[in-house]
């Protein structure tokens, strides 16, 4: 019940901070955790208050995500890697287009650490993995991609398909 109450609240306050602009998401949701106590807030808790955010690899149950959000995964072997550095500037030069989307972008910089989501994914080097809602790797880059060729991907996807046919009915 307070969880709800917390959530609730979060939401209500976002309103107020999205017209404004005095207080980001990521303060709100640090803000709702410590002011009641409560349990932190969820990856997809956090994603929802504020679906621009970068998550690191290390932070992610991929299961959570299921037919919630579309991840998308940006490895790389070093945080200076420069198709890294290339790709998160394509990423978040357009992020409105995805978040259209449900993606949910996320990073992972460390081959030593081993990941979960590296583990399964198994990219060399810099590598981009779209994951469907459903689970599934439907796309996998080498090298940096566009947004708009990222979402001209996503768009085509039977899930996406079925989600544009339901907002225009």
């Amino acid at each position: 019940m307070e969880r709800r109450i917390t959530q609730a609240l979060a939401i209500v306050f976002a309103g107020f901070s999205a017209l404004s602009g005095a207080v980001s998401a990521q303060e709100l949701a640090a803000t709702a955790t410590t002011a009641t106590d409560a349990v932190p807030l969820s990856v997809v808790e956090r994603w929802r208050l504020d679906p621009t955010t970068v998550f690191d690899s290390n932070e992610i149950v991929i299961e959570d995500l299921h037919f919630i959000a579309r991840p998308v995964v940006v490895f790389a072997d070093s945080p200076a890697d420069p198709q890294y550095a290339e790709q998160l500037e394509l990423l978040l030069s357009r992020v409105e287009e995805l978040v259209i989307r449900d993606v949910i972008i996320i990073t992972d910089t460390d081959p030593a650490a081993r990941s979960p989501l590296r583990q399964e994914l198994r990219p060399r080097g810099f590598a981009l993995v779209l994951v469907g809602k459903d689970g599934r790797v439907a796309l996998r880059k080498p090298a940096p991609w566009d947004v708009r060729e990222l979402t001209r991907s996503i768009d085509k996807m039977p899930l996406r398909q079925q989600e544009i046919r339901e907002r225009t009915e």
